[in-house]
Order: C-alpha cells, then sequence, then structure tokens
C-alpha cells in the first residue's frame, strides 16, 4: 500500500456501476468502451465470476494469481479469437502473436536486440523524431498533441528500426498504419462472435487488403537492404544478424518480416498513448509539470546519451509509470484455458474467458491507496515496477513486453525534449474520457497550447 500523502488530481474515467450490468449492455460495452463495463465488485474482489452470454467468464485481480496465469506452461492456454483478429493483419505471427515453440525460439533470439547498449544506440532516432515534433507544434498557436505524438512515435520507431529517411516511402507507410490504426484494426462485434480466425469471412475484406500490402512494403524495406549490404546501425541489421543461440539458425525472411512489423505496431500506438496521457495528466497538474520540467534544466536533454543518462530523470520516468499505471495501453488481457484448472478457489472448466485487467488491478481498491489520484511519488524509486506485483503495464511472466524499455526510452526522450522546450496547457473545455480497444485512447483529442520556456 502507498504512503498517504496530500489531496491529488483525480483525471477522468468512466464511471463505475454500482451493480454488475446485464449481459447485453456488458457485450455490446465491450466493442463500444470496454473500461465502461465495470461495476464496484470488481473493483473490490480479488476474483469475479459471472456467465455473458453462455461464457463462463472469470477476472483476476489477485496480482499473485494473475502472474500465475500468464507464466502458466505454454500450451495450457490460448489466446480468444476475439484477441487475435484485431492484430494479425498488423503483426503476422510474430513475438506479439506467436505461440508454444515458434515463441520460444523468437523470444531467445530477440533478447539480444533490447539489451541496454542497443536501446541506447536508438536515442539519437527518437531525438529526432521529438526535434521534428517539437518544429510542427512550434508553428501552430494550438495542438493537437495526440495527432503530434501519432507522428512523432511512427517517426521514431521507423528510423530505429529500418534508418528510413524522410522520404515517400516513409510517408506511405506511416499513411498506411494511420489508417489501419483508425480502421479495420478497430475491434468489431464479428471479432467477439467469431469461434476461428476466419469467421465471418465477408467482415475481414479490408483487413486482408491492408496485410497484403503492409507486408509488401515490409519485405521491399528488407529486401533493398539485403541487396544493398550496408549495416545501417538499426533494428534491421540486428535482426538480420539474429542467431538462434541453441542451433545457430537466422530468422526467416518471414520471421524477420513479421518481427518487423510487430515492433512497429509496439513502438507507435502504445507509446503514443503513453506520452499523450502523461502530457494531458502535467497539464492538468502544473505543480508536478514544474517539478518535472527543473529536473530537465538540471539534466539537459542533450546529455541523455544512454539509458544509463536517463536514470537523471526520475521525476519525468515516475510520471511516465504513474500514467502507465491510469491509463494502461492495453486494458485486457484474455486467456482461454484447455483443461480444468482452480484458481483462487474456483473451479474453471475448459473453454472459459479468463481476464487480467491492467485497468481494474491499477485502479483496485485492495491493491493502492488513492487508486484514482494522479501520485507519481508512489513510483519513486522504483527501477522496474513492472515486473511482479499490482503493476503490469506490459503484461507478465515469461511473455511480458520484451521491448519495455525500448517503449519508456523512446517516451523520456520525446516527452523531455518537449517539456524542455515548452510548457504544455490545456486549451479545451469539451468533456474527455479514455476509451478501451485495441489501446487506451481519449474519447475526444484535445487542443493543448504550448507557452515557449
Amino acid at each position: 500500500m502507498d504512503a498517504q500523502v496530500s489531496p491529488a488530481l483525480i483525471p477522468p474515467a468512466p464511471r463505475v456501476h454500482a451493480r454488475d450490468l446485464p449481459d447485453w449492455r456488458v457485450a455490446a460495452g465491450m466493442t463500444a468502451n470496454s473500461l465502461a463495463v465495470w461495476s464496484e465488485r470488481a473493483f473490490e474482489a480479488p476474483a469475479m465470476r459471472r456467465r455473458i452470454l453462455g461464457i463462463d467468464s472469470f477476472l483476476i485481480n489477485d496480482p499473485d494469481a494473475a502472474h500465475a496465469l500468464l507464466s502458466a506452461p505454454l500450451g495450457s492456454h490460448v489466446r480468444p479469437v476475439a484477441a487475435v483478429r484485431p492484430v494479425l493483419p498488423f503483426t503476422g505471427r510474430g513475438l506479439l502473436l506467436a505461440e508454444g515453440e515458434a515463441w520460444r525460439r523468437q523470444r531467445r533470439m530477440l533478447a539480444p536486440v533490447f539489451t541496454p547498449a542497443h536501446v541506447s544506440g536508438l536515442l539519437p532516432h527518437f531525438a529526432a523524431a521529438a526535434e521534428s515534433l517539437i518544429a510542427a507544434a512550434a508553428a501552430q498557436s494550438r495542438v493537437n498533441l495526440s495527432a503530434l505524438f501519432h507522428e512523432a512515435t511512427l517517426d521514431a520507431v521507423l528510423r530505429a528500426l529500418f534508418s528510413l529517411p524522410a522520404d515517400a516511402r516513409r510517408a506511405r507507410m506511416a499513411r498506411m498504419v494511420r489508417t489501419f490504426v483508425s480502421g479495420p484494426g478497430r475491434a468489431q462485434l464479428w471479432d467477439g462472435l467469431a469461434k476461428q480466425e476466419q469467421d465471418f469471412a465477408f467482415s475481414l475484406g479490408p483487413r486482408r487488403r491492408f496485410a497484403r500490402a503492409w507486408f509488401a512494403e515490409v519485405d521491399a524495406v528488407i529486401a533493398d537492404r539485403r541487396a544493398d549490404g550496408t549495416a545501417a546501425g538499426d533494428m534491421l541489421d540486428l535482426l538480420l544478424a539474429a542467431r538462434d543461440p541453441e542451433t545457430g539458425n537466422p530468422l526467416t525472411d518471414a520471421e524477420i518480416r513479421e518481427q518487423s512489423a510487430t515492433m512497429i505496431a509496439a513502438g507507435f500506438e502504445t507509446t503514443s498513448r503513453l506520452l499523450f496521457w502523461t502530457a494531458y495528466l502535467l497539464a492538468r497538474d502544473p505543480a508536478e509539470q514544474a517539478r518535472v520540467r527543473a529536473e530537465l534544466a538540471t539534466a539537459p536533454p542533450e546529455t541523455m546519451t544512454s539509458l544509463a543518462a536517463l536514470q537523471a530523470w526520475p521525476r519525468l520516468k515516475a510520471c511516465l509509470l504513474e500514467a502507465l499505471r491510469l491509463y494502461p495501453p492495453v486494458s485486457l488481457i484474455l486467456r482461454t484455458n484447455l483443461e480444468t484448472e482452480t484458481i483462487l478457489g474456483h473451479t474453471l472448466p475448459p473453454g472459459c474467458l479468463i481476464t487480467v485487467s491492467p485497468w481494474v488491478m491499477h485502479r483496485h481498491r485492495a491493491l493502492w491507496d488513492e487508486p484514482t489520484a494522479f501520485r507519481p511519488d508512489r513510483f519513486a524509486g522504483r527501477a522496474a515496477p513492472w515486473t511482479g506485483g499490482a503493476f503490469m503495464p506490459f503484461g507478465g511472466g515469461p511473455r511480458i513486453c520484451i521491448g519495455a524499455s525500448f517503449a519508456l526510452a523512446e517516451a523520456q526522450v520525446i516527452l523531455g525534449r518537449l517539456l524542455a522546450r515548452f510548457e504544455i496547457g490545456l486549451d479545451d473545455r469539451r468533456p474527455m474520457i479514455p476509451v478501451g480497444g485495441v489501446t487506451t485512447s481519449p474519447s475526444v483529442e484535445p487542443w493543448f497550447r504550448l507557452t515557449p520556456a
């Protein structure tokens, strides 16, 4: 439990219902806003079980039980089809969606790609993307930071992964990603009803067309690098050089393509949302923003040349972690058990939909003091708090996000450079709440005003 401190900002969230919603409202709400379907019981009990439209559903809030589920032997649980269909056209069967031995092989081959030394080498790419964002923001009197962060994080990941210059190809790939995320990549009713990935084929046309064009584009970038033969010092070089420590075999062409696509997906949308929510919270809490900006003045962004150097920004990191707690990028982690199992005294038959919700767990009243308040101090001095306990913005168990250090470094560099140059203020009176979908996004994209330092 966190120490009691002075009153703090309570940022917006959907209403918590006094009683469990009827089945039809839960089903409809999961496609409209998965954050708005929870009752008081969800935020108070260690687990919650109910049948929804005939499906035995079980929510785990106990941190130990949640990590045990996510650490269960591979093959004992599978992702529900609804969790796979919207993502597959973007990532393929890369590390995010791979299962079984394919996942084991990919994980051990990719681990060296995300060492501190390699991530440190990517900081100049993040800085360049930040400077492009600052140039765009400086030209506007009011700015849509949600849109600018989308542009900046996509710019950063395309630079870090492919060293793509600001040319027609990078613009085309960026446009494809934005179109997919705002269109075919959104969850559909048919995803929830599907039993197999190919069910309701009539609804999959836009996703299939995107996948063909998208993977052809990624393949072309990889083919050009192979033909050129010149090392660029980016993540694609590391993927091409990766070898299985057990067999010595390289990644296949398909695996390189799908790992590249997965890195774009993970390094773009989720980091963009993290930046937006942190900027929004700091705009709502000027005193905290002033403390962060004072820290940046003491350790200027130009001195941030490695992950070790970023340790000079503990206040900014704590704000990012608290934003991840209040607005986790992925609000639902879903599994279906293949055999009968017992969790927290409940016997679950095969086919039960088992849910770990970072949104619920991060706001659970038995796990956090003032769980709905913005309190960055709760993360002071905690180097990697996502490796256990009730904080799991990057998942948990062996499949915890391999790129957590990449994402946090990207966010620190981009937001640090922005805050060193501008004070961020809200310039919008419209009501806004978070919406749960593929990521946790705002219901409206508010306007901000940036005041030069």
